[in-house]
């Protein structure tokens, strides 16, 4: 017999449960042992149809007539204290001790993921994997899959011709016992998820919240959402095709895998690599004529020509373009295409183009142009008016609200950050998940960042185009 381990607890950065475990029942049947069978009243106890029924042993018997496999999983306490008063009615089945998953926050359901029965893929990748076990099918289920399973423990037991047992072998001296599986320390804070889910409540979107000190995700909202919990027991199948057919897609993480231009959010990165490539300086002013501008127009009142700084407060387009077309036409690069393929190395240093490669499942890399790209658009002819949209973060440039998070957390640290992730340490808080540790270090100079973060700090706070995000007590950038 095989011994299951509990699976490993998911706890939030202040040590709150987020993912516990409910004792439970896996309900077994040999069907070689099925005699004087009172099917009727075996349905209706399960609460089953009689076709469910000979489907369910139709596969029992397909995986083997002598041996035990899963016939009805996951059941419940409340439900198995009635089940074992009348089973021993019915020859052939027993019950195996499992748990299920308990979520006590009820939220974080695509980060935190889920667990179901493995398939014949992951048998075959996996010998650790029988028919009827469990196995994490996405998010921090998924992939720390190995650390939250434990080991298995096995009971050698003697048995007769018809695989009735007949006592342990050997008085158990070949027996070991399971090993519950590994706790996981996560760095999302459950109250301020909980919060997040709850602001965006019958909305379309998403909210990622980066700590820029370690790349560590205090909470990651995609709306709408789900109750993890529905995702547990018997019923996970039909809740989860649910879900899949949902029109708004609650399975779907908007903050991982959805790409958008990123607007006006981009200009920062303009300047950033502007002031590094040397083609302009802070002092620098260009003129705005306003709606009637040309190539691209401003939909913003102020004073004009203005300077970096301002520009950043007042979100100018005119002056953004000017700064970006400066970039691709820089002398000291040689050629537009030089000018365009050192913004883009520099666009990507900040993450923006591929994936971080962490603990985050589904990611999206979004989209940074090259130069193969458009010459491949524009049959090789273009230049720094042809692509004018990447001045204001619009064309073709593609990013995940995670991507946008992690550029601001490398601007607030003047000039690198950590990948994103959602675990801190396994097993104990103290055991720190070393590699993401590693700092990425961006393509600009830190001297760069004082009046990039200074215009920032004015779009809130001195009267800018985000001046109602402004508090009493924080500065906002």
């Amino acid at each position: 017999n095989i011994m299951y381990p509990s699976r490993g607890s998911i706890y939030d950065r202040n040590g709150n449960i987020m993912v516990a475990n409910n004792a439970a029942y896996d309900l077994m049947v040999i069907p070689r042992q099925l005699k004087n069978f009172d099917t009727t009243r075996f349905c209706s106890l399960l609460q089953i149809s009689k076709e469910e029924f000979i489907r369910r042993m139709d596969k029992a018997k397909k995986y083997s007539r002598y041996k035990a496999s899963l016939f009805l999983g996951q059941i419940p306490k409340e439900e198995f204290s009635y089940l074992q008063e009348t089973l021993y009615d019915f020859s052939g089945f027993y019950v195996q001790e499992r748990t299920l998953r308990r979520y006590p926050y009820r939220s974080g359901a695509l980060n935190l993921g889920d667990i179901g029965e493995v398939n014949r893929k992951d048998i075959d990748i996996d010998p650790f994997y029988r028919s009827g076990d469990y196995i994490g099918k996405s998010g921090i289920e998924k992939f720390y899959e190995k650390e939250l399973r434990g080991e298995k423990g096995v009971e050698y037991v003697m048995v007769d011709v018809l695989n009735r047992k007949k006592g342990k072998y050997k008085e158990g001296r070949f027996d070991t016992l399971a090993i519950n599986g590994t706790s996981l320390y996560t760095s999302l804070d459950a109250e301020l998820q909980l919060y997040g889910e709850l602001l965006m409540n019958n909305k379309l979107g998403s909210i990622v919240a980066i700590e820029p000190a370690t790349g560590e995700i205090l909470s990651l909202v995609s709306s709408p959402s789900y109750d993890p919990s529905i995702l547990v027991g018997r019923n996970r199948g039909k809740n989860f095709n649910l879900l899949l057919h949902d029109s708004l897609k609650p399975l779907y993480n908007r903050a991982l895998m959805a790409a958008y231009p990123p607007g006006s959010t981009f200009k920062m990165l303009n300047a950033l690599i502007a002031l590094d490539e040397n083609v302009l300086t802070i002092n620098t002013e260009f003129s705005c004529s306003g709606t009637v501008s040309k190539p691209i127009k401003c939909s913003h009142n102020h004073i004009t020509p203005l300077g970096m700084i301002y520009g950043i407060q007042q979100s100018c387009n005119p002056y953004f373009w000017n700064t970006f077309r400066n970039t691709l036409n820089n002398p000291r690069a040689g050629s537009v295409k030089k000018g365009f393929e050192n913004w883009s190395r520099k666009v990507r240093s900040f993450g923006l183009g591929t994936k971080f490669d962490t603990d985050l499942m589904y990611e999206k890399p979004g989209m940074v142009p090259s130069v193969e790209y458009y010459d491949k658009v524009y049959r090789g002819v273009w230049n720094a008016l042809t692509v004018r949209s990447l001045a204001i973060g619009q064309g073709e440039l593609l990013i995940t609200p995670l991507q946008l998070a992690n550029l601001t957390a490398a601007i607030a640290n003047r000039g690198f950050y950590y990948r994103p992730h959602l675990v801190k340490s396994i097993g104990q808080p103290s055991n720190i998940i070393s590699k993401y540790n590693e700092k990425q270090e961006v393509e600009i100079k830190a001297e760069h960042f004082a009046p990039i973060v200074e215009g920032m700090r004015r779009v809130v706070q001195v009267g800018g185009t985000a001046r109602r995000g402004a508090m009493d007590s924080v500065i906002v950038c």
